[in-house]
């Protein structure tokens, strides 16, 4: 699972080295199939941080009405 510490940035960040790796065609099986896992934890945790900031946004705009 992905850590629960990781920035957006540094989750995707990850997630861009891991998508250059794919294209360049340089790894074997098993290192593409734990990296796609990987891929995927780290996305589901950037879109969980920018629903979370999408709430922040609404309630602080709410609490300014």
């Amino acid at each position: 699972m992905a850590k629960k510490d990781l920035s957006y940035n540094e989750a995707i960040g990850e997630v861009e080295k891991i998508l250059a790796q794919l294209e360049s065609s340089t790894l074997d099986v098993d290192a593409m199939s734990a990296d796609v896992k990987r891929a995927a934890e780290l996305l589901q945790l950037c879109r969980k941080k920018l629903h979370d900031t999408e709430l922040s946004v609404k309630k602080s705009m709410e609490e300014e009405e």
